[in-house]
This record gives structure tokens, C-alpha cells and sequence, in this order.
């Protein structure tokens, strides 16, 4: 009850700042702007008002077939189908008196509230850069700082089981010499999917990323972008594990390492690398997570990986953008929307992924996971898009599984 009186408290909210701004309108004394500019946005004539509201919806089907092999390692399949809305987000965000920024964004996904981003910030501080406070996104693995609805597959490379994408905490953010070098800094705890840590209590996670533009020519549309980022993280209940699908959220977990106890410290190493020349994009990125464990009969360090490279190109000759270093790759705009004149056949791009996860290590035997994945994604226009994917999932010494799937994407 309570949470459903939440879904409609927060839509009606929404619903009444946008009749409220779209009537202001009409006043001569108005002094704000309403316009339509992917996503509607208000801003007041000064600048140093903005506000911006919207939401994205993913409705996600699947369909699942594997061999016997992987029947007589992990059972046969209950439904061979899946359908599900994989997100359904409500967001605010905004600017107040030029350097306050603030941010809500609340995903209904699976018939329950989650909190994505809620977050006040101060930007514009000189030397620091700008600080947020809240719920946000931990400066870690570049696929999982690219938003959803961004990203070049249905699903991203890395799972999030090895670290939570987003936590409570504090961040700092900054660009240097001419925005080449880029360093995010924070310190987090562990919270639910409401934002909440009490009982995190001594759940701490230091994590920093430093990234480097070596290329960014926007006139010539080539890019390379070089980064690394470090996590030290200490579980207060001393636990930890890692449970991994293949490249579908609709997917069973195959592989996991289970729950492995008296945990002192995790600490996660990713290196990271994207380039770009026009149509055509590579991206690529390696994690390693060494697990410290110390019990009264043991003592050992388990070191999981996670690895993946792809590559995407653009039929239509379109060139992917890049927004920031913390931000990564944004909207794709096609050259010419769908129906719009006798050219509009949208964007259209290939793309083909290679994804590896081992969760052995040690006395540990979670299992091992190579994921290809081949896609076609079609924009309609900058806030349309369908997606198809096909993925080929090989567990050795286990067995393969076969996913084709489809999203219905829009946000807006």
C-alpha cells in the first residue's frame, strides 16, 4: 500500500510541474523558457534556472534455448519465453541559482519503486570541480556509467554483481587541461534500493577513476579514451559473492561463487579503453576483483575477472558522441528520422560483443562464462529505438545456451 501510494504521489508530482510550467507559458510576464530538446526542459531567461523531466520505458521479450549438456548440469529450462518491462523511470533533475544542481530519477521496473539517482550537488567550485551527495553512481567500469539508454546492447558487459552501480556516499569530480584529464574520487556504503544504509554500519568502499581524452577531435569524429579506476571495498558483515547471467536480464544465473565468508577486503581494479573514428567504435575493458578472506581455518585471496571487447559501426554513417569522461558516450542523433521526407530511414547499427567471466579461483569453483553477442540496433529518432540481439553463451564443461531478444525503447 504504502508503495503504491508512492507510484502515485511521484507521478502526479511530475504531472503537475509540467501543466504548471506549460501554462506559465502563457503569461507576458513569464520569465522562463518550456521547450522540447530531447527531453522537455524549463529555463529561465537568466540561465541559472534549469529544469528538465522525463522518463524511459524498456519493454524487453526473449527466448531461450539450450543444449542437453547444460540440461544435465543445471536442469532444463521452466519457460523457453520472457517478457518483462526491464524499466519503467519517472526522473527530475535541474539547476538552482547556477551552481546547485540536484537530481531524482525512480525506476518501477518489476512492479516495485527503486531509487536510480537522488542526489544534491554543488558545481563551478574552484580546484574541486563539483561535489555531489546522494545516491549516485560510483566513478567505476566505463560500460556501467553509460546510461541505459545509450548503451550499444540490451544488456552491459560487465555484470554489476561484482560492485554495486550505485551507493550512498560522496563524490568529487574534475577536468584538467582542457577537459584531456578527467579524475572522480568518492567515498560510499553500501545501501538498498531505496538509498538506505542502516545497516551498513561499518561498510565503507573507497573508489577513484582517472581518465584520459589521448584523442578528441570532434571536426574529424575521432576519439580515444583511456581510463583506470580503483575500488577498495570493506564488507561490515564480512561477505561477499558474485552471481552472473548471461547477456539477459529475462536469463537465469548460471555461474556464482556463492557466498564466501570472512571477507576482510575487496578490492576491484578496472582498466578501460574506447575508440572512435566516424561510424566505427571498439571498446574494451578488464576487471579483476581480489576477494581477501580470513577465517579461523583458512586464509586465502580469490581473484575473479570479468573481461569483454566490441565493436559497432554505424550503417548510415551516424557517429557515436561522447559527453564526458564520468557520462561516457550519449545520445545517438540519426542524420534523418524515420518518415521524416523521403530519406527517413533512421539510424541504423551493427554491432558485435565478446564477454568473458570467471568466477574459479582457489578453492572456489563458481564457474566460467563466454558470452558472444551480435546486434542491430534501429533509432527511429534521437529518443526511439528497437534493439535485436543474439546471444551465444558457452559455459565450459557444462554446455551452451542460445538467446534472441528484442526492447522497445523510448524516452523522453
Amino acid at each position: 500500500m504504502r508503495r503504491t501510494k508512492f507510484k502515485l504521489r511521484l507521478t502526479f508530482l511530475i504531472f503537475l510541474i509540467t501543466n504548471l510550467y506549460v501554462m506559465s507559458q502563457e503569461t507576458e510576464k513569464n520569465q522562463f523558457s518550456f521547450k522540447w530538446e530531447n527531453g522537455f526542459k524549463v529555463e529561465s531567461l537568466d540561465k541559472k534556472f534549469k529544469l528538465k523531466f522525463g522518463g524511459r520505458i524498456h519493454l524487453d521479450h526473449a527466448y531461450f534455448n539450450q543444449n542437453e549438456e547444460l540440461d544435465a548440469s543445471y536442469g532444463s529450462l521452466e519457460s523457453t519465453t520472457g517478457t518483462e518491462f526491464r524499466r519503467l523511470r519517472f526522473f527530475i533533475s535541474g539547476t538552482i541559482y547556477q551552481n546547485v544542481e540536484f537530481k531524482l530519477n525512480v525506476d518501477f521496473a518489476g512492479g516495485e519503486a527503486r531509487l536510480k539517482d537522488a542526489y544534491i550537488g554543488v558545481k563551478n567550485i574552484p580546484i574541486v570541480g563539483r561535489i555531489r551527495v546522494g545516491h549516485i553512481k560510483e566513478p567505476l567500469r566505463f560500460d556501467a556509467l553509460s546510461s541505459s539508454k545509450d548503451i550499444t546492447f540490451l544488456e552491459r558487459a560487465i555484470p554489476a554483481d561484482f560492485a554495486n552501480e550505485r551507493n550512498n556516499g560522496i563524490l568529487l569530480m574534475n577536468d584538467f587541461l582542457n577537459n584531456k584529464l578527467s579524475v572522480q574520487t568518492g567515498i560510499f556504503r553500501n545501501s538498498d534500493d531505496f538509498g538506505n544504509d542502516k545497516g551498513a554500519d561499518h561498510d565503507i568502499a573507497w573508489t577513484s577513476r582517472i581518465t584520459t581524452l589521448a584523442i578528441n577531435n570532434v571536426e574529424k569524429e575521432q576519439l580515444l579514451h583511456i581510463g583506470a579506476s580503483y575500488s577498495y571495498r570493506k564488507p561490515d558483515r564480512e561477505e561477499y559473492d558474485i552471481s552472473v547471467r548471461p547477456k539477459s536480464h529475462l536469463s537465469r544465473k548460471y555461474i556464482t561463487t556463492g557466498n564466501i565468508p570472512g571477507v576482510q577486503t575487496v578490492q576491484i581494479i578496472n582498466l578501460e579503453a574506447a575508440y572512435s573514428n566516424g561510424p566505427f567504435t571498439v571498446q574494451g575493458e578488464y576487471l579483476n576483483s581480489a576477494v581477501e578472506q580470513k577465517t579461523d581455518i583458512s586464509s586465502e585471496t580469490f581473484n575473479f575477472k570479468n573481461y569483454y571487447a566490441q565493436v559497432s559501426y554505424f550503417l548510415t554513417k551516424e557517429h557515436r558522441p561522447f559527453t564526458n569522461s564520468y557520462s561516457t558516450f550519449g545520445r545517438l542523433k540519426p542524420k534523418n528520422n524515420v518518415f521524416n521526407g523521403s530519406k527517413g530511414i533512421g539510424a541504423w547499427e551493427v554491432a558485435l560483443r565478446y564477454t568473458n567471466t570467471d568466477l574459479n579461483s582457489g578453492s572456489i569453483s563458481g564457474g566460467e562464462q563466454e558470452d558472444i553477442t551480435l546486434g542491430l540496433n534501429w533509432y527511429l529518432n534521437p529518443a526511439t529505438r528497437i534493439m535485436l540481439n543474439q546471444v551465444w553463451t558457452h559455459f565450459p564443461g557444462a554446455g551452451n545456451l542460445n538467446i534472441f531478444e528484442v526492447r522497445f525503447q523510448i524516452d523522453f
